[in-house]
């Protein structure tokens, strides 16, 4: 791959936020450290961790000298990785969450598809995995690194993010794509995607390359996984706001956007039916204003025919009968 000496390497800055990440924070910065691309400094945002996570980024500070510290006072993953973006030096950027990990050669890899393709942005494809024993399996597996597809932004949009490629981790920016651009502040679900989709409307080149070079940790305590709670309404937010963003890039998308919605909403509904019967009430008005929603949006022409059979039967359940919906879904999901 790269054949350049250390020297004429751009700079990579890496951008770490971690929250309560004592046991696992170690580990991802190791493989970050152990990358083959070496010209790397590390920015590890240690945002209001009430655990031994500031002990931990002490001890990797002294034994590395390329890493920078920056503590917030729990601001959320956005207002983190936005520290990060400012004091950042590099002329590439790129994201790792602390729970997870990157094979040795994925900044080199990376680096190369920007070089060969010329793009603002290249992105690779990751693995999950949930365990100790998973990951070293993982690690000694080989992959065939193939040749990247480069898209236009609008081609990006309509082919990569709208099909589930939303992440803003496993890709690296060039600085001067991201420019002034930051992540909204107080949102924590959807709000990766939300940076993407602004990212777009600038890029002229973006490339993905067949190679699982990230490790996803499937963390049980990950936002995704936890008890709702009123910020999970912030994937709803991300895609109302999403989809101004994206039709002003392509007005053809409107249906494609909102059946993503419509299945954001329902996502969210579930969150609510896993609630108890008594929870479920003390958060009445985020059931409505998920109804509300969701009757708005099925309104939007060509939305509902995108939606797969489940979900066009789960929308017309919980728009008609919500508290029988919600309490069906509970019933199901406890029994089985």
């Amino acid at each position: 791959m790269l054949v350049e000496p250390k020297d004429n390497l751009l700079l990579i800055s890496v951008i770490v936020p971690v929250y309560n990440g004592e046991s696992y924070l170690r580990s991802c910065i190791e493989s970050i450290e152990n990358q083959t691309y070496q010209k790397l400094e590390i920015i590890i945002i240690n945002d209001g961790s009430t655990d031994s996570t500031g002990k931990v980024c002490v001890e990797l500070k002294e034994n590395y000298e390329n890493i920078r510290i920056i503590t917030t006072e729990d601001e959320g993953v956005s207002a983190a990785r936005n520290a990060g973006l400012d004091l950042a030096k590099g002329e590439l950027i790129t994201f790792v969450d602390a729970d997870d990990r990157l094979r040795p050669r994925t900044l080199e890899v990376l680096a190369d598809v920007l070089r060969k393709t010329g793009s603002d942005m290249a992105g690779c494809s990751f693995h999950a995995w949930s365990t100790e024993e998973e990951w070293e399996a993982f690690l000694t597996e080989r992959f065939r690194i193939g040749e990247p597809v480069t898209y236009t932004g609008a081609q990006y949009l309509r082919e990569e993010l709208l099909q589930g490629n939303s992440r803003c981790w496993s890709k690296l920016y060039r600085r001067s794509l991201i420019g002034k651009l930051r992540f909204q502040r107080g949102l924590s679900i959807g709000e990766d995607m939300l940076f993407l989709t602004e990212l777009l409307g600038y890029a002229r080149k973006v490339s993905e390359i067949d190679y699982p070079g990230y490790g996803y940790y499937q963390n049980a305590k990950g936002a995704m996984n936890r008890p709702f709670t009123p910020s999970y309404m912030d994937q709803i937010t991300c895609w109302e706001l999403a989809r101004d963003r994206i039709l002003a890039i392509d007005s053809t998308l409107e249906a494609k956007v909102t059946s993503i919605l419509i299945m954001g909403i329902m996502l969210t509904a579930g969150k609510l039916a896993m609630l108890p019967a008594a929870d479920r009430r003390k958060n009445a008005q985020y059931i409505q204003i998920c109804r509300d929603k969701l009757k708005q949006e099925l309104q939007v022409s060509g939305a509902y025919e995108l939606l797969s059979g489940g979900y066009r039967l789960k929308a017309k359940l919980f728009a008609a009968a919500p508290g029988l919906y919600l309490y069906g879904y509970h019933f199901r999901k406890y029994k089985d």
